[in-house]
């Protein structure tokens, strides 16, 4: 069996702190003034974040949001966790423009997936999902020792074009405290597997 060791956060766990409502002014500006390509929404308006806080996705019983900073207090983006009434939640990662391109991507991940086992006990997997030309995030899952568990095609919309797949990864709680990966077993039935061939 394959298994990879999970890298730390590097002094980013401390760096992740939940916004509180006073922070919504902030929110709205790190959400309204950068463009993320890979989201549904790329270009969120100030008016769109605001909704969107409005309606709960930010902050909640199923929702929490903590800016990412770096270990000198500025803040490079935002972890967004949803379904945090179950025993899956799902991650939402957003790293201002400036930051992008320097490895802080797993750094944050690595430091969520502490802020989440280390504060959620209930839960036994942690997942996240990407549009599969996300080659970014799709590394950052890799290098965090998050499996790929799913390709859902043609899963991810894009206004005005076709839509692409959704490529869906997971860390166990099991591998986070051995800090292993378990890979998946993709060929568990043999007759199953010739059929798919």
């Amino acid at each position: 069996m394959h298994s990879a060791r999970l890298p730390s956060s590097d002094g980013y766990r401390t760096g992740l702190r939940r916004s509180p409502g006073a922070d919504r002014g902030a929110l709205v500006r790190f959400l309204s003034e950068n463009v993320f390509p890979f989201h549904v929404i790329p270009r969120p308006t100030a008016e769109d974040a605001n909704r969107a806080i409005e309606a709960g996705h930010y902050d909640g019983r199923e929702h929490a949001t903590l800016w990412a900073r770096d270990p000198d207090g500025t803040i490079i983006g935002v972890v967004r966790l949803d379904d945090l009434d179950d025993d899956t939640p799902m991650v939402d990662l957003r790293l201002a423009e400036a930051q992008r391109g320097r490895g802080l991507g797993a750094k944050v991940l690595a430091a969520a997936t502490d802020y989440v086992f280390s504060t959620m006990p209930i839960t036994n997997r942690f997942e996240g999902q990407t549009r599969e030309d996300n080659v970014a995030m799709r590394r950052t899952f890799l290098r965090c020792g998050w499996v790929k568990e799913a390709h859902y095609r043609d899963g991810w919309p894009i206004e005005g074009q076709a839509p692409l797949a959704s490529v869906a990864y997971s860390v166990l709680r099991r591998d986070w405290e051995s800090g292993t990966s378990t890979p998946v077993n993709w060929d568990d039935d043999p007759e199953v597997a010739a059929l798919s061939r």
